[in-house]
């Protein structure tokens, strides 16, 4: 067990005394990020990177998304394919919006790919985010005081 509760109501942890319950809880959260992150994380955060629409392309309709990704590029030109019709569903960010994301079919295998890329990285991302909060709150209350449970 890596806590004990002390005589005087507070928590030890890792090396740190005196805690309060809402330190206890955030040196939990800060030991089970570091847990949860690794190899992954670096692949998340270098999808959405290379998903980023950051190359201006001239000549787009003002309608279009603006610019576009490495990702996109290159998977344009190394996957070419292209299907009769528009069966491939992607995300792409909302021009001149506040609501987010548009779904747009596309038939080009390439494109679907490119643009897949920054959605792998935030689901990774969420995976993430889910699972130190879930693993920080079960620790944290099989650690703590019946009355500091959540």
């Amino acid at each position: 067990m890596d806590t004990v509760e002390e005589l005087n109501g507070t928590y030890f942890f890792n090396g740190l005394n005196n805690l309060t319950a809402y330190e206890l809880l955030f040196w939990i959260l800060v030991d089970e990020t570091e847990k949860q992150l690794g190899i992954k994380d670096i692949i998340g955060v270098a999808s959405l990177i290379l998903g980023n629409n950051s190359i201006h392309i001239p000549g787009k309709p003002l309608t279009a998304t603006p610019g576009t990704s490495h990702a996109s590029l290159f998977f344009r030109k190394h996957l070419s394919y292209k299907f009769k019709k528009r069966i491939l569903p992607t995300l792409t960010k909302k021009s001149f919006s506040l609501r987010g994301v548009k779904v747009f079919w596309v038939n080009n295998l390439g494109a679907f790919a490119g643009r897949a890329v920054p959605v792998l990285g935030w689901v990774i991302l969420a995976y993430d985010v889910t699972m130190i909060s879930f693993n920080t709150v079960s620790r944290y209350n099989t650690i703590a005081r019946p009355e500091d449970k959540f």
